[in-house]
């Protein structure tokens, strides 16, 4: 085995994160081919993932983004300027966002767009789906945290990488919920009941390990991304009986 096969064969073996500020992560997924990289993080992240890439000894070929959010692709004109030739992959929805076009859809539910949208000077090449798959990675549609959110799942060692569909940072949640120990990406959501279906069909995809945009990674998640589901679930319909509950009566004079 030559020194290049031997750092191919190491860097397929792991989860390769890239994390700043300990909280916002991008991926690094290993291909015959070179790197897929899931996310880029906030500004001045694509220092340490070019610096990761040049470790592994592969070059960085793909940019697959879960979403359009600041922390999500704050690095993305950074990279494409970086890694000429790179192909930026997106779904269509979310392009639309990446061009800073935040207008509602015809058809979709309704509900404030929240967190950071604005347009970034590169434009994707590939435009994906549900079902698609980018190398080893098969996509899935995950609407909720914003319409056109997607996860993807390594179909070679079931890791899936939830974006912001989960978080793991003190605990697994999804974002369909607001939690105390990290609310950032709950108050970001733009329609909670699409995410929490959305992160009903994740758990149900059995993953081996949680890769999310927030947190550490977590092997054998499926038990905590249940309870994640309850609890949201739960609040959900806590928050609706309140508000269509009946106004209380004026007291009788």
């Amino acid at each position: 085995m030559t020194q290049t096969d031997l750092r191919h064969a190491q860097a397929a073996a792991g989860i390769h994160r890239i994390s700043r500020l300990g909280m916002v992560n991008a991926y690094l997924i290993a291909e015959d081919d070179g790197l897929t990289l899931i996310d880029t993080g906030l500004a001045g992240t694509h220092r340490p993932i070019l610096a990761r890439a040049r470790e592994l000894g592969m070059p960085i070929k793909r940019i697959a983004l879960t979403h359009a959010h600041r922390d999500h692709r704050g690095s993305l004109d950074a990279l494409a300027a970086a890694l000429p030739g790179v192909q930026v992959i997106v779904s269509e929805r979310e392009a639309i966002l990446l061009a800073g076009d935040t207008r509602p859809r015809d058809g979709e539910p309704e509900g404030q767009l929240r967190g950071g949208f604005a347009a970034t000077a590169t434009r994707p090449a590939r435009l994906v789906r549900d079902g698609d798959t980018i190398g080893s990675l098969r996509v899935i549609a995950t609407p909720g945290h914003t319409p056109g959110h997607l996860a993807f799942l390594d179909t070679r060692d079931g890791t899936l990488y939830a974006g912001d569909a989960y978080t793991t940072t003190w605990g697994v949640a999804t974002s369909a919920v607001v939690p105390w120990r990290y609310p950032m990406a709950g108050l970001a959501t733009w329609n909670r009941d699409l995410d929490l279906a959305s992160a009903r069909l994740l758990r149900d995809l059995a993953p081996n390990r949680l890769a999310s945009g927030h947190g550490p990674v977590i092997r054998g998640p499926g038990p905590a991304m249940t309870r994640a589901i309850e609890v949201a679930a739960r609040k959900n319909a806590d928050s609706r009986s309140q508000r269509h509950a009946p106004a209380a009566e004026p007291p009788q004079l």
